[in-house]
């Protein structure tokens, strides 16, 4: 993987021939002949704080510990001032244990979650909205030579989507440059899997973007901010919700990113249009990578 053109800046890029993700499955197409598909796994995995039990998410497993870590720390589970004394996973149990040394006790916040647009998951706690209250986001440029950079790159990195589908992508940049590579079966695992590998290696989050082939939802929009990323973009569409949050805590949000072309509907006034898309090579009609669903 070193030697690939496309995911040598990666700090972790996508593996898509590593074990235990996909799995060859036989049946037959449309002209009755038969076929093999590699279609990705999903498993559970069962995630405790301390003694409590907290949730069972699926996922393509991989990076289970960042899964742990990301899941709670955006629900607020984990503080900032959090001592996390020990990570364990077991993976003939499916589950990871995450230990603290401050005590924890969630099952009333847990009583209140509610049901999201999200997928696998795709569960979000009723008190989510008032952690936004003290979100005081950096006020970043972004330069429009950055966005068609790392759109460019990203979308040639070999990934688990070009290999099974059915999968989302969420990717960690800095100005031009993507650092961290994270796909999962739902978006919001792979947002979670980046907030993990943020938490446990210290990085800033002030001076990043965050990009996502999934919809720019309120959830997304929410978990972004809360992890203190100024900036979120996506191949594919906008929720109104999601504008909406967006423009009220200071977020850039720019969705329908493919080739020269993409949309900026909250903070466009630190936007710096740095390049002309004229010289910019669009992206074919039929390209193999689609903005995700």
């Amino acid at each position: 993987m070193a030697q690939d053109p496309d995911v040598t800046d990666y700090l972790i890029a996508p593996d898509p021939k590593a074990v235990r993700l996909t799995r060859a499955v036989r049946g037959m197409d449309h002209e009755g002949r038969e076929t093999t598909l590699n279609v990705v796994e999903e498993r559970p995995l069962t995630i405790f704080l301390n003694a409590q039990e907290i949730v069972t998410a699926m996922t393509i497993g991989d990076y289970p510990e960042y899964l742990a870590l990301g899941f709670l720390r955006n629900q607020g589970m984990l503080r900032a001032d959090d001592e996390i004394t020990r990570v364990d996973y077991d993976e003939e149990l499916e589950t990871v244990v995450v230990r603290t040394g401050r005590a924890t006790d969630y099952e009333d916040k847990m009583r209140r979650k509610t049901r999201t647009s999200g997928c696998a998951v795709g569960t979000v706690f009723g008190d989510m909205m008032e952690g936004l209250e003290g979100v005081n986001l950096p006020q970043m440029p972004v330069r429009s030579s950055w966005l068609y950079a790392l759109s460019a790159k990203i979308n040639r990195t070999p990934s688990l989507y070009l290999e099974a589908g059915a999968i989302h992508g969420t990717v960690l940049c800095e100005s031009d440059k993507p650092l961290v590579y994270m796909e999962d079966v739902g978006r919001h695992n792979a947002v979670d899997k980046i907030a993990g590998w943020m938490l446990s290696e210290g990085v800033s989050a002030a001076d990043k973007i965050l990009y996502t082939t999934g919809r720019l939802t309120s959830e997304m929009v929410i978990k972004t901010a809360m992890m203190g990323i100024p900036v979120l973009a996506s191949r594919s569409g906008f929720t109104a919700w999601g504008v909406e949050i967006a423009q009220q805590v200071g977020l850039t949000l720019i969705g329908r990113m493919k080739g020269k072309r993409f949309v900026c509907l909250s903070g466009e006034d630190r936007l710096i249009r740095d390049a002309d898309p004229a010289l910019i090579v669009d992206e074919p009609k039929r390209s193999g990578r689609k903005g995700a669903v």
